[in-house]
């Protein structure tokens, strides 16, 4: 009949809905993976010392993590805003910083007859770049430009934790992922494949304090000393925020007893109604 009432549509079946929700869970699946592929696997959070409010670097870590770098890193990767006054009172005496530096030749001048010259480093002098130009880093990688470290742990996101997990991430890629000659699988890398091989094997560095020389233990120390050279004001900068807050605290204890003291009088006076007069 035409003026019969509209049939109710019918609620979906069973089926239909685990499908929708097997639909939905595979296209989060896909979008993660894809995510994954191209940022790179998300780095495990470590509980670094130096990260809290009122805590200082390890320094004992800092002269570890600067050996590493010297022993290992500093034949591809440059650290061109660190100079060797930096380390002094940090990791070395200055007599030991004055030692490292003089193992370096610096090309300086002009001298008198107009003439560069090679001379022993000194404090003042930046740590060596390994190569002259970009041009030559490349050429020597088969086209990969290793970057400067100055400041890795803050051009990446989440810079202590990307860079501890990325030197201990290599591994064999996993089936139906292929990398090309010359590149290494390395999950937290952005894309999987890097150009820089596995640096650290347990036992690659021999340390002046006697710590063994782990592949873990070895890429706390580079991170410790690289979370460094990026900031290397921070235990000075928490010191000074630790003097302020003191400071605020004794400012705001003086102006709530100031002001109590000055309202006193009113809040404690007695107000007497002469009801005859």
């Amino acid at each position: 009949r035409a003026d019969a009432p509209a049939a109710a549509p019918r609620a979906p079946s069973g089926f239909a809905a685990m499908a929708a929700a097997s639909a939905s869970l595979l296209g989060l699946s896909s979008v993660a993976m894809t995510d994954e592929a191209e940022h790179g696997l998300h780095s495990p959070q470590m509980p670094w010392p130096h990260e809290g409010m009122f805590d200082s670097y390890d320094h004992a870590s800092i002269r570890r993590g600067h050996q590493v770098y010297q022993q290992v890193c500093a034949a591809c990767h440059s650290l061109n805003l660190v100079a060797y006054r930096n380390l002094v009172g940090v990791c070395y005496t200055e007599a030991e910083v004055k030692a490292l530096a003089e193992e370096i030749e610096v090309t300086d001048g002009p001298d008198d007859t107009g003439e560069m010259f090679d001379r022993p480093g000194k404090l003042s002098d930046s740590f060596p770049a390994p190569y002259a130009n970009e041009e030559g880093a490349r050429y020597a990688n088969n086209g990969a430009y290793p970057p400067d470290l100055s400041l890795i742990t803050k051009a990446r996101h989440d810079g202590q934790n990307y860079v501890f997990s990325l030197l201990l991430g290599y591994r064999e890629a996993p089936a139906g992922i292929e990398i090309r000659e010359g590149l290494h699988y390395n999950p937290y890398f952005p894309g999987g494949a890097i150009a820089m091989p596995k640096m650290l094997v347990d036992g690659g560095v021999e340390y002046d304090d006697g710590t063994p020389a782990t592949e873990t233990q070895m890429a706390k120390d580079v991170t410790t000393f690289l979370a460094w050279a990026a900031e290397p004001e921070a235990d000075d900068r928490k010191l000074m925020g630790a003097k302020v807050m003191f400071m605020f605290a004794l400012v705001l204890t003086q102006a709530v007893y100031y002001k109590r003291w000055m309202w006193s009088p009113l809040k404690t006076r007695k107000l007497v109604v002469d009801a005859v007069h």
